[in-house]
């Protein structure tokens, strides 16, 4: 019924067609033959080219920062805590802990264990920037509690086990049945109960961990206080090549929980430049399948790059840094930026005539209002 319904006319109206719109207009007008004279090409191509230029610098610089302190309000009382700690506690950071596993390897290693504090001195100023083992909050190691205990106590209270010319009892199972009396819950070790893991029976010790802690590792980026991605990394690093480097109290290894996050920092720059580049090859496939011209999808493709290009460019001069959030943002502007470039390319395609200005200039008629409007929105 609703396909037999038409509008009546009135036999005074004329049909005039389409209007072009201002927009067009100014395009065809305007735009195109502005920048398609000499005078345009030459001040286009110049233009572009200090902007290429400009996001290649941009790119080359953009650093990775742990940038967690932008993400919290400004009128947030973190803020204030953040920023004490950084001013009168700079030694106080991260904990880190470094475990050291087979019970047997542990009590072999006894003394050396005890005396861990002595390998970890002097690391403050420099990569692994572990803080001085100076009070229990940056040094905590039960066998170097229980030596001083024992030294000073014995073991009347802790089992009673003999002790030898070293001052450690004589056997294996002498020094687990010590040190389980000595982290119990009412034992004089009870502070580092939850650093001894044993087997079922508590006959047997299958690692036990030492906690140290890294000093605040931050930075001034651009008037803004960040953590220092990049002596995180070191730090790391650092940490575990000076634990492999203890052939003598393997198996051991360290971990801390910001570890988890360091390791991002680590992969996510090149990461971001792997994905965009596989994204941007994904484009140029694509478009060279749908347009069917090779110098076209290459032009369209150039055009992706350089949009990204620009936007890292521009990221740089913002002092936006390359995270979690920003590379998200990135690799979904190669699939926003491809739209406008390939409208663009494919109108010129059908565009008939051997005159390539007059095709560019009703390419910029019929197509870029529309792209103008979409970017605009």
């Amino acid at each position: 019924m609703l396909c037999c319904i038409t509008r009546k006319t009135s036999p005074d109206e004329e049909d005039t067609g389409a209007k072009e719109g201002r927009l067009p207009i100014f395009f065809r007008n305007y735009h195109a033959p502005t920048i398609l004279s000499k005078q345009g090409k030459v001040v286009t191509l110049l233009t572009f080219l200090g902007l290429f230029i400009f996001g290649i610098y941009g790119l080359v610089n953009l650093p990775v920062e742990d940038s967690a302190r932008n993400f919290i309000p400004q009128d947030s009382y973190i803020n204030t805590y953040s920023a004490t700690a950084d001013e009168y506690f700079p030694s106080s950071g991260t904990s880190l802990y470094i475990t050291f596993e087979n019970g047997e390897s542990i009590y072999s290693n006894r003394v050396s264990l005890a005396e861990l504090d002595t390998r970890v001195k002097g690391l403050s100023e420099e990569p692994p920037y572990i803080a001085e083992p100076t009070s229990d909050s940056t040094y905590q190691n039960v066998m170097t509690g229980l030596k001083q205990y024992l030294s000073d106590s014995g073991t009347a209270n802790i089992g009673g086990a003999t002790l030898g010319e070293d001052g450690w009892p004589t056997s294996y199972e002498d020094f687990v049945s010590t040190i389980v009396k000595y982290t119990d819950a009412r034992g004089p070790g009870s502070t580092y109960r939850g650093d001894v893991a044993y087997d079922s029976t508590k006959t047997n010790i299958q690692a036990y961990r030492v906690k140290l802690e890294y000093v605040r590792l931050t930075k001034e980026f651009r008037g803004e206080v960040l953590d220092d991605a990049s002596r995180q990394i070191e730090a790391m690093d650092a940490t575990r090549e000076m634990v492999e480097s203890w052939e003598d109290l393997q198996p051991s290894f360290p971990y801390s929980a910001q570890f988890i996050a360091i390791e991002g920092f680590k992969i996510i720059g090149s990461e971001l430049y792997r994905n965009v580049g596989l994204a941007i090859a994904c484009v140029g496939v694509i478009v060279l399948i749908t347009v069917a011209n090779a110098i076209t999808a290459f032009l369209i493709t150039a055009n992706v790059a350089f949009c990204i290009v620009e936007i890292l460019g521009f990221m740089f001069a913002l002092g936006i840094v390359i995270d979690s959030v920003s590379v998200i943002n990135v690799v979904l502007a190669v699939g926003l930026s491809v739209d406008y470039s390939a409208h663009i390319g494919h109108c010129f395609m059908v565009k008939g005539g051997t005159n390539n200005d007059a095709r560019v200039t009703e390419t910029l008629a019929d197509m870029g209002s529309s792209v103008f409007k979409g970017a605009l929105s």
